[in-house]
């Protein structure tokens, strides 16, 4: 029997009782049923167009049959689909290729409009995610969740706020999100870091909210990103487009996200209690694979957010660089008279030479770099802890310094050795003898001192008398004794004890 599916349906939007449309059909009320039901499933309703007839409206109610019109060619939607996956293929440009592949057919084509309605069907009935609106691997949406989290000190009993970051990818609605103590911007970033380490890969755009921890200014005309947001951007090798500001729809997949998420986890953790930060994220990663894994609701789309991004949208994902991007930020300060920058109220040293210049800084999570006119000229680990630590590079001292800050007594010690067996006796004289570490240490550094004077021989010579002459060496008996001793130079035992002499014929006369 011929099921009339257009007249049943335009009968039953006049508000026909099923028994009145069966009359004027033919068809059992039964039949008038299920294509009023499968209808409202697909959102399908009058007025329709001239092109719907029976058979298109059954091959999209009831797919599993799908009679071929006399004459034309249905599109092969698995393919359609895969070819919508690859980046700027539209369905324009895929409904222009089907039509020239049926007239080398000798085939009709359909409509676009048409063609657009069965693909629309197949993907609803077929797959889990729809290409027409949003590409894999395309876009990843973020935002702050508006509802907070709450952790409960311990010590106080404070209940202080937690703040929930969300990522989305729009094709698949996987979803990734991670709470954090505040909305600053090294929260903001961290939280993208996470999300495409989540998915396991780069969308070629982000669509971001107009906060202030990534958007500078957003005109009509202009977006203005800050610079450590547009670092990332760089990074991932994505583009960030922050949507308009009043303009929900132009992120529409994460606001819809954000009001599931309150439900699913935010509300569904609301009679738990949290101490720490890293336990309430344990409970939030476990309600997160929930909410992934839970069937959609739809009954025309089939499978979860996660089974739609391991078939559908995972592929498409750029690869992640080698490195994950490591948040910076850059300031600049003037080296000070004592060759170090403030940083935070910590102290880190440049080379001397640079006293009074303007530098430019890079400070990260571990590491402080300083910048001279785009050369590296100082790193250094982080400091933490109490304010007003030093980190001193020895190498950025002047030589004046160096030797103040190389005297220790196990330099001093070894300057000794290096010299001689004499001069380490004396050395360790007067670190022993003196009445405290400062004093000892004084007259060493006096002591060491004789080396820009005299050379180590002449030391050595001078502290081997002294050490014979007198029972308490000083450094005023060894500078004595060193203007007063002459040193005799030896001369090799192969060589003349005379001059070269040049005779009388070497200059023209005869010898006598």
């Amino acid at each position: 029997m011929t099921i009339h599916y257009r007249q049943i349906l335009e009968l039953h939007a006049q508000e026909l009782v099923h028994r009145d449309i069966a009359a004027m059909t033919g068809n059992s009320r039964p039949k008038i049923s299920e294509v009023i039901r499968q209808a409202e499933l697909h959102q399908i309703s009058p007025p329709f167009t001239d092109d719907v007839d029976d058979i298109w409206l059954e091959s999209l109610l009831f797919p599993q049959k799908q009679p071929l019109a006399k004459g034309r060619q249905l599109p092969d939607f698995d393919k359609i689909h895969e070819e919508l996956a690859k980046p700027n293929v539209t369905l324009s440009l895929v409904h222009y290729e089907y039509e020239q592949e049926c007239r080398q057919n000798g085939t009709v084509p359909y409509a676009y409009r048409t063609f657009c309605q069965y693909y629309r069907a197949y993907a609803q009935k077929y797959k889990a995610t729809m290409r027409i609106r949003r590409k894999p691997g395309e876009v990843m949406e973020v935002d702050w969740a508006g509802s907070p989290l709450y952790i409960v000190d311990r010590e106080t009993g404070e209940v202080v706020k937690a703040y929930l970051f969300i990522a989305s990818l729009p094709c698949s609605a996987y979803s990734y999100c991670e709470a954090f103590m505040t909305e600053q911007q090294e929260e903001w970033l961290t939280g993208h870091v996470h999300a495409y380490e989540f998915f396991g890969g780069v969308t070629q755009y982000l669509i971001s909210d107009n906060l202030k921890t990534g958007v500078t200014s957003h005109k009509h005309s202009e977006v203005i990103l800050n610079e450590m947001y547009r670092n990332l951007a760089l990074h991932y090798g994505t583009i960030v487009m922050p949507a308009r500001v009043r303009k929900p729809k132009d992120k529409p997949t994460v606001e819809g996200v954000v009001g599931t998420v309150s439900t699913w986890i935010i509300a569904a953790l609301r009679n738990e209690t949290f101490f720490d930060l890293e336990e309430l994220n344990k409970a939030v990663r476990i309600k997160l694979k929930e909410f992934n894994e839970r069937p959609f609701t739809k009954k025309y789309k089939q499978g979860s957010r996660l089974s739609a991004f391991q078939d559908e949208e995972s592929f498409a994902l750029r690869p992640l660089p080698v490195q994950a991007y490591t948040m910076a930020s850059w300031r600049t300060a003037t080296v000070q008279l004592d060759y170090h920058i403030n940083v935070e109220s910590q102290f880190y040293s440049v080379p001397y030479e640079y006293i009074s210049s303007k530098v430019d800084i890079k400070v990260t999570k571990d590491i402080v770099e300083v910048f001279y006119k785009g050369n590296r000229i100082a790193s250094h680990k982080r400091l933490s802890g109490k304010f007003g630590q030093f980190s001193t590079n020895h190498d950025h001292l002047p030589a004046e310094h160096k030797l103040f800050v190389d005297h220790t007594p196990e330099n001093a010690l070894a300057w000794a050795e290096a010299v001689g067996i004499n001069t380490l006796g004396v050395m360790r004289y007067l670190l022993q003898s003196a009445a405290s570490e400062k004093q000892g240490l004084s007259a060493a550094f006096r002591f060491k001192g004789l080396d820009r004077k005299y050379a180590g021989i002449e030391i050595e010579a001078a502290c081997t008398t002294v050490m014979k002459i007198a029972t308490a060496p000083t450094v005023s008996v060894v500078e004595r004794v060193l203007r007063s001793q002459k040193i005799p130079v030896q001369k090799p035992t192969n060589e003349p004890d005379y001059g070269f002499t040049r005779g009388a014929a070497y200059f023209g006369g005869n010898d006598q």
